[in-house]
């Protein structure tokens, strides 16, 4: 009998122990499974960004500023900045002027670049006065447009091929180039949406505005000058009003004048007879 119990239990701890073995490489094959397991990609957002800088500095300045920054720019290359616009307005009278310009920057070195102009500013006499910052994300429309762009390529190659291999009547045949011509249109559409959008990701655009620091005060003369321009104006509306009210009085006082005239002859020939 005791050997009996004691061979039970031999058993039973040799079960127990194939039973936790058994767990421990059931555990082991789950981590294994999960450490194959492929990642899932992660799509980092696609934005495009609008940097926005504003300088004030002495009007004679901005002129060599902008062209400053202008030089900066083309100094970078034109895989790293490119320019887009350039203006510029003054007075000289009121020593008051204004400047635009604006760049597309390799959007990683934007920032950096923005830096550069606004140390340019300050040694040129200037002082920046704001700056802004605006992303719009692109994902979306980017990943929609790569989609559609995938699935009418594949329909027009199942389209080319039933052309090529000429399976169907003369009416499907022309109808299938009919299709394949549409297809390449708005493939050629996507693709340069698609290019506008990656452009637009890839480089940064920078508005720059350069402005004096007083505007042009108000001249003694000029609300003079506004009154002598109203009084043309004033003048013409009257004499469009004489002319409406002579074109509606003419026909009443000829209308009004023959009543009377017709009245006075019935009247004259009522005291005749």
């Amino acid at each position: 009998m005791g050997e009996s119990y004691e061979d039970a239990s031999a058993t039973e701890s040799v079960f127990a122990d194939s039973e936790a073995s058994a767990e421990v490489a059931a555990e082991d094959s789950v981590d294994s499974a999960i450490q194959a397991r492929p990642d899932i990609p992660v799509n980092l957002p696609r934005m495009a960004y609008v940097y926005d800088y504003g300088f004030r500095l002495e009007a004679e300045g901005i002129a060599d500023l902008q062209d400053r920054h202008a030089d900066m720019c083309e100094a970078a290359g034109p895989y790293t900045c490119q320019i887009v616009s350039q203006s510029q307005s003054g007075y000289t009278d009121d020593d008051y002027a204004t400047g635009r310009l604006e760049l597309a920057v390799v959007a990683d070195q934007a920032r950096a670049f923005g830096a550069r102009l606004g140390g340019a500013a300050e040694t040129a006499g200037g002082e920046q006065v704001s700056s802004a910052i605006t992303g719009e994300d692109l994902t979306r429309n980017m990943v929609d447009t790569e989609a559609r762009l995938r699935s009418r390529i594949l329909l027009r190659d199942r389209m080319m091929e039933v052309l090529r291999t000429r399976n169907g009547s003369v009416e499907e045949l022309v109808e299938a180039e009919r299709s394949v011509a549409q297809i390449n249109e708005e493939i050629d559409r996507a693709r340069s949406w698609l290019e506008e959008m990656r452009q637009r990701v890839a480089y940064t655009r920078i508005n720059i505005t350069y402005s004096s620091a007083t505007a042009p005060s108000s001249d003694f003369l000029s609300p003079v000058a506004s009154a002598v321009g109203a009084i043309g104006t004033i003048l013409g509306y009257m004499l469009a009003l004489a002319i409406l009210l002579a074109t509606v009085a003419i026909p009443i006082g000829g209308v009004v004048y023959a009543a009377r005239l017709a009245k006075r002859r019935l009247q004259s020939e009522a005291i005749e007879a």
